[in-house]
């Protein structure tokens, strides 16, 4: 799929013509630069490599910064490869967020905020023991029994426990673009993304 990468900028509200107030997000999608296009005849598959997000030149090496001066650029934070592009592109090209139309449907894929080490009350929505009386002392949030006796004598793989939670990469799909600011680099889609703000995401047609 063709797309963009962006930064989450924050979530903001805009109304419709009912005056029904939708919550949306808004996106800093590109100006992306391709950095290398990928070939069948050399890669064996059709793909453009897109950087976004000027780094600091003592943050990069040497190959690095080979591999951007040979597309005319600087370096860049984020790489990521497309497949699914119409037209021709070529190295050093750049893809504003005019690629988004208003009223079209996108999927925008991140990193989701980590929660460190939860429960499984929290992490996985149990109920807990239920009762505070009858000698149940400090169970209110405890998972209960995790397996049988003797047989199978092991805790079957996937069992909902304790554990680290967020963190992960999460896809949303089909979020309607709502406005599309060219002048600005921003696109505001309908309903929440993964992410913390200023994380980088992935915004795909």
């Amino acid at each position: 799929m063709s797309g963009l990468i962006g930064r989450k900028v924050g979530m903001t509200s805009l109304f419709d013509e009912n005056g029904k107030n939708i919550p949306c997000t808004v996106i800093e999608a590109g100006p992306c630069v391709v950095t290398q296009v990928r070939t069948e005849e050399v890669d064996g598959y059709s793909a453009l490599q897109l950087g976004f997000d000027d780094k600091k030149a003592k943050s990069s090496n040497k190959a690095l910064d080979g591999h951007f001066t040979k597309a005319g650029t600087s370096a860049k934070k984020k790489v990521i490869e497309f497949q699914g592009f119409d037209g021709e592109y070529k190295l050093g090209d750049s893809i504003s967020v005019d690629y988004f139309t208003e009223g079209e449907f996108v999927d925008v894929s991140g990193v989701s905020k980590g929660k460190g080490f939860q429960g499984v009350v929290k992490r996985h929505g149990f109920a807990g023991v239920g009762q505070a009386t009858h000698g149940q002392h400090n169970r209110l949030r405890a998972p209960g029994s995790i397996g049988a006796a003797s047989y199978p004598a092991r805790v079957f793989k996937g069992m909902r426990m304790a554990g680290r939670m967020g963190g992960d990469k999460v896809k949303v799909q089909n979020l309607k673009v709502l406005k599309v600011v060219a002048d600005k680099n921003l696109i505001v889609v309908k309903g929440a993304i993964p992410g913390h703000k200023n994380t980088f995401v992935t915004i795909e047609k």
